[in-house]
């Protein structure tokens, strides 16, 4: 399996152009005032489907074969999920998507309305993942791993395209790591443009495999996934991401429950975006390296808005 490149991306674009427009890069004063920074933020949740993920599942789908098209299966905890499922409605292919048992229920009814017919097994994304590598082979359907593609990645690396087109001269982009499919784009487009912006990955202190995998160049298996942020709540590396990453990342910030829900906070306060955990993540990494990056031209990717009521009920109040 070959990473995506700079090429590859390109190619994804009129694809994706379909469907999504480029999404806003966009400065917040109050944001700006409360960190301290020249930074701007990214907003991949005012995509259709309300995240970032949409980009990579219209590029893939739209690409597939015959035998593709017959049908495909995937596992989510939301947001690839509703990106494969709108893609498949578009092009008109069955669509069997694996989510957890206790699964968001706001993106569950959202994969539903988009068609999709849903199964909920397991404990958590893993155990989903599990499930579906069983069933594609029972049901002969064309398996779509949440990162292990890289007309995913290719996809999603358009979100890159955007930022380094409006703003060249960055100096360092934020990007929340799950699968790690988001921060892959965006450092395949920094290198292939010869840009010298840091990417730095975050992930939750709760979820972080990727994080020690990176950091010991061991690969690790976590023994859960204890965070809100589900699109962040993975406990193992893949393999395409995790090459891509471990070669191109330039640093990794880690959070904690509390500052995630601050996170989610700020987010809404001074931008009047309504974030995910992973979409506001950025936010609060971006904070508390602020020291860092004073004089530096920052980007924050809000990856995603797809919150659920109770945990915005929770971390509000």
């Amino acid at each position: 399996m070959n990473p995506p490149t700079l090429t590859d991306v390109y190619a994804a674009r009129p694809r994706v152009a379909r469907v999504v427009r480029p999404s806003p890069l966009m400065r917040h004063p109050l944001l700006s005032l409360e960190t301290g920074l020249d930074i701007q933020v990214k907003h991949e949740n005012h995509n259709p489907t309300g995240a970032f993920k949409v980009r990579g599942g219209v590029n893939l789908i739209a690409s597939l074969d015959a035998a593709g098209r017959r049908g495909v299966i995937t596992a989510t905890t939301g947001n690839h999920g509703q990106s494969i499922a709108l893609a498949c409605q578009r092009e008109g292919v069955p669509c069997t998507i694996v989510v957890p048992l206790g699964n968001n229920p706001e993106k569950n009814a959202a994969m539903r309305a988009l068609g999709a017919e849903l199964i909920e097994f397991g404990r958590d994304f893993d155990e989903a993942r599990e499930r579906v590598e069983q069933l594609q082979h029972e049901r002969q359907l064309r398996y779509v791993h949440s990162a292990n593609e890289p007309l995913l990645i290719a996809g999603v690396g358009t979100y890159a395209l955007e930022i380094f087109e409006e703003q060249p001269d960055v100096d360092a982009i934020f990007v929340p790591i799950g699968a790690g499919s988001g921060a892959s784009g965006c450092a395949i487009v920094r290198t292939g443009l010869g840009s010298r912006a840091r990417v730095i990955g975050v992930q939750a202190a709760k979820a972080d495999a990727f994080t020690r995998s990176w950091r010991s160049r061991t690969r690790v298996v976590g023994e859960k996934a204890d965070t809100f942020a589900e699109g962040m709540a993975t406990r193992v590396t893949f393999d395409l991401p995790f090459g891509i990453l471990e070669r191109e990342l330039d640093d990794i910030v880690t959070l904690t429950e509390d500052e995630l829900a601050d996170g989610v906070r700020l987010a809404l306060r001074t931008t009047h975006n309504l974030a995910e955990g992973a979409g506001a993540a950025p936010l609060m990494a971006a904070m508390a390296r602020r020291d860092q990056l004073a004089g530096k031209r920052v980007v924050c990717v809000m990856s995603g808005g797809n919150i659920d009521r109770a945990t915005l009920a929770r971390v509000l109040g």
